[in-house]
């Protein structure tokens, strides 16, 4: 999304609204009227903008504003498309028992009877990569931000996630 913008450029809307489909089923960000360039040298304090539900926990709190806060809204979004709808119970009981713990003890055949019920049940091999992309989307969760991967780190284990599944 971001990571290789200087200024940082953070969104602040992630959300299943501002996420279109082109013809080859790609997904793009749509909608930068919420968007703001960070500016390093400083803290970057804001209004709240955004969709509730998909806003990282820390605005809600603090008021400021870093790339972080797009790599939660991006967890919650990828987390919702597993699921087929907002995970906002499943968000809440991963933050009472550790993100951090949750991600690093996934219980697969659990996980795979909370996913999409439209869409066919999955095959071993698929198990296993929705395991990885569940696993990565957890840890976009996480409470803290510091503790949260970059957008570039998502990135790439979705992108070994999406070359295991070429082979």
């Amino acid at each position: 999304m971001h990571h290789d913008c200087s200024p940082p450029i953070v969104h602040r809307d992630i959300s299943s609204k501002n996420v279109i489909m082109d013809l080859e089923y790609v997904a793009h960000v749509s909608d930068f009227g919420t968007a703001k360039l960070l500016n390093p040298n400083s803290t970057n304090w804001t209004s709240f903008v955004g969709t509730f539900g998909y806003a990282a926990p820390e605005l809600a709190y603090t008021m400021e504003v870093n790339q972080k806060c797009d790599v939660y809204s991006f967890g919650v979004l990828a987390l919702e498309i597993l699921l087929g709808e907002h995970p906002g119970d499943f968000i809440t009981s991963l933050l009472t028992c550790s993100s951090n713990a949750m991600a690093s003890t996934l219980d697969i055949p659990s996980l795979m009877g909370k996913l999409d019920q439209r869409l066919p049940y999955p095959t071993n091999q698929m198990a296993k990569e929705i395991a990885l992309i569940a696993k990565t989307t957890i840890a976009c969760l996480t409470e803290s931000p510091h503790s949260r991967p970059t957008m570039e780190q998502v990135a790439k284990e979705l992108g070994m996630s999406k070359s295991s599944s070429v082979h």
